[in-house]
């Protein structure tokens, strides 16, 4: 069998996770009281997005447009079922944390985040890969309904840089 990414729902050792850090990683441990950035939980479903985009133009001597890839456009989309502790923040957490803050505070706050995207172990067991980058949180649209009687919202991490994949968590 191929080595495909197996995030391996219902399973917590080879499970997709999502670490968000207030400003960085660095700035959260170097805090009075360090701390490990917020695992977002009950993910539903991300999406990762690495768009170029491209610079088309045409010639008189040629039967085809040309193009070119530009600067481009990352971001990581998700669905989230809302934790209050994590959409809101802990009032007890340390200032300048993103467990103090929550989702709703970093966003609102226009906080630039940054994140450690687990992508799951591979079929055969093996460890798998991190995408790590810098973003804001926007495109909160917190929704309930009677065929979905708890709290989900759509989250948009939008990168403002590149995404760096490692082994391990930056």
């Amino acid at each position: 069998m191929a080595d495909y990414i197996y995030p391996a729902p219902g399973l917590t050792s080879a499970a997709l996770t999502l670490r968000v850090y207030h400003t960085s990683k660095a700035a959260e441990a170097a805090l009075s009281t360090p701390t490990t950035g917020m695992v977002l939980p009950s993910l539903q479903d991300v999406t990762v997005n690495a768009s170029n985009d491209v610079f088309s133009w045409t010639q008189l001597d040629a039967a085809a447009k040309k193009q070119i890839a530009t600067t481009a456009t990352n971001s990581l989309g998700m669905n989230l079922v809302l934790n209050q502790v994590t959409f809101f923040g802990d009032s007890t957490g340390e200032t300048d944390s993103a467990v103090k803050d929550g989702v709703f505070g970093l966003s609102t706050n226009k906080t630039r985040v940054q994140f450690d995207l687990y992508l799951g172990e591979e079929s055969d067991g093996t460890a798998g890969k991190y995408m790590s980058g810098f973003g804001y949180i926007t495109g909160l649209a917190p929704t309930v309904s009677a065929d979905s009687p708890v709290w989900v919202s759509p989250i948009t991490i939008t990168v403002d840089s590149d995404f760096t994949v490692s082994d391990s968590a930056l």
